[in-house]
């Protein structure tokens, strides 16, 4: 069995209630809700 990483978060994003740029190495060990959307 092989492993997948994922790649890293796209730089330039705007990040809501977080005070800084998070990284998956940041998150690892954690359970994480992510969710992505965009303005219509």
């Amino acid at each position: 069995m092989s492993t997948v990483h994922a790649p890293e978060l796209q730089e330039g994003l705007d990040w809501i209630n977080s005070s800084r740029r998070l990284s998956l190495g940041d998150m690892r060990g954690r359970i994480v809700l992510l969710d992505f959307w965009t303005y219509g």
